[in-house]
């Protein structure tokens, strides 16, 4: 997978699953709705790996998408 996203066609989002909790980061296309998958969420430090790796804010909210 490719350490960059496009902004202007994807947004970043964490896929929540309501029975298990689990939260994958990926990217959502903002045109076809899209998620791809990208990694495994189990603690904030993984969650901040994963906006250090792409570049997204701190300031910047991630969608929780179900």
């Amino acid at each position: 997978m490719s350490s960059s996203y496009d902004p202007t066609a994807q947004k970043p989002v964490l896929r929540c699953s309501i029975c298990t909790g689990e939260q994958v980061a990926g990217f959502q296309d903002l045109h076809t709705g899209h998620f791809t998958e990208v990694q495994l969420i189990r603690s904030p430090q993984e969650l901040q790996a994963f906006r250090s790796r792409y570049g997204i804010p701190a300031d910047c909210p991630i969608e929780k998408i179900y």
